[in-house]
């Protein structure tokens, strides 16, 4: 009985189908959530400050003292309303937050960290401030998730703290 033609053609996508993971490798993947949460949360954030804009797809620098913008509290008041934080608290937290866990994201420092903190934003958003923006949430969970369980990848400075750490004689890694 001799083999189907079509056979050759399954096995042949099938086989490389599974080595995927050396075809694209992690570090690729991971480096390229991290550009793309950080893009999402920094632009935010940069919305909510005045006098310090930082856009490198715009060309946009201007390089000062950062104070919230007018219409950031606005916002928080009636629109980003969250339990238990008052208003101007809630608008200091989250306008720091999506300058710093983004910044900490594109070098690859603290990585975990900054996705669960990001992931926790993302969480309130969803939960308090936009509940039928699900699809884009959890677009940015997936990200932040992966992240958080496969790590920044080699192309970080997590990795390189790593391996210093790693080369120091007498030095428990956790595992």
């Amino acid at each position: 009985m001799s083999t189907p033609s079509h056979c050759a053609t399954v096995s042949w996508a099938s086989r490389l189908l599974a080595h995927m993971d050396t075809i694209i490798p992690h570090s690729l993947i991971a480096l390229l959530g991290r550009f793309a949460i950080a893009t999402v949360f920094w632009r935010s954030g940069q919305t909510k400050v005045e006098g310090f804009a930082v856009d490198l797809f715009s060309g946009t620098f201007q390089l000062g003292v950062p104070h919230l913008a007018d219409s950031t509290l606005y916002l928080f008041r009636s629109e980003y309303k969250v339990p238990l934080l008052p208003t101007e608290w809630a608008a200091y937290l989250a306008t720091t937050a999506e300058h710093l866990f983004p910044l900490l994201l594109l070098l690859g420092l603290a990585t975990r960290l900054s996705a669960m903190a990001l992931l926790g934003m993302t969480l309130v958003i969803q939960l308090f401030v936009y509940p039928d923006a699900y699809p884009v949430h959890a677009t940015w969970a997936t990200i932040l998730l992966y992240l958080m369980a496969k790590g920044p990848g080699r192309l970080s400075l997590d990795h390189r703290i790593a391996r210093y750490i790693h080369n120091c004689p007498n030095t428990v890694l956790p595992r």
